[in-house]
């Protein structure tokens, strides 16, 4: 993965069909998904229960992009490793999932992924202060984490441009998920943000056997997002 500022839109799988993840994989990377998201829960951490790392080694043949790993669970050390076998490229943790936030981002760069670290809505910027020098991405949560299709948090907007003032000239991707819309986008990518996780914005209206609405979808995003950055 080269480093780069573009508008990249990262499709959740969570709002795929989950019994044809393979080919919703495939369609969703051929209509223009820059990476694939993929939404780990532990019904713990979070209120919802998802995918596990054979799961993610399941999906992996059919991601040709970069697969995008957010572990919405507690504790994360212990299933590093494991998800880094599975072919996470990248690995994001929350900083409110455990008391060494540093550790667990050495333990993922130690295993051979980039590093990401997440911020819940209530968190604070100056919760990541201390490690923003060994990550490769920040991932401001717009919703509290654990569901799709929840309304987007207007506050985080102000939290993403302080994220972008924070990773100054480093090499960092700043991504935003939850409510993710033509609508929203642009707020975002006016703050700062290059990633943008969508969920059912992108997958509304199509399935596999209509790929095109998903096409439209992920175009519809791209443009709303990258007009306000020439604006």
């Amino acid at each position: 993965m080269t480093f780069d500022r573009s508008i990249k839109i990262a499709p959740s799988i969570l709002s795929a069909d989950f019994a044809n993840f393979g080919a919703e994989i495939r369609a969703i990377e051929a209509q223009g998904a820059d990476w694939v998201h993929v939404d780990v829960m532990d019904g713990h951490f979070v209120p919802n229960l998802t995918f596990g790392p054979p799961a993610v080694a399941a999906f992996r043949p059919h991601v040709k992009t970069v697969m995008d790993v957010h572990l919405m669970i507690a504790p994360v050390d212990p299933y590093i490793e494991a998800f880094a076998r599975a072919g996470a490229d990248i690995i994001t943790a929350h900083v409110e999932a455990g008391p060494h936030i540093h550790r667990t981002l050495q333990a993922i760069r130690a295993a051979g992924c980039k590093a990401g670290v997440s911020l819940n809505p209530g968190t604070p910027v100056e919760a990541i202060e201390n490690v923003i020098d060994i990550v490769d991405l920040v991932l401001v949560m717009s919703v509290n984490p654990g569901f799709g299709g929840q309304s987007f948090i207007e506050s985080q907007v102000e939290k993403v441009a302080r994220v972008r003032q924070l990773v100054g000239d480093r090499p960092v991707h700043i991504e935003v998920d939850g409510g993710i819309t033509p609508v929203t986008a642009p707020k975002v990518v006016a703050a700062g943000a290059d990633v943008l996780v969508a969920g059912s914005a992108v997958f509304k209206g199509g399935s596999v056997d209509r790929p095109e609405i998903y096409g439209a979808n992920i175009r519809a995003i791209r443009e709303a997002a990258e007009a306000a950055r020439r604006g």
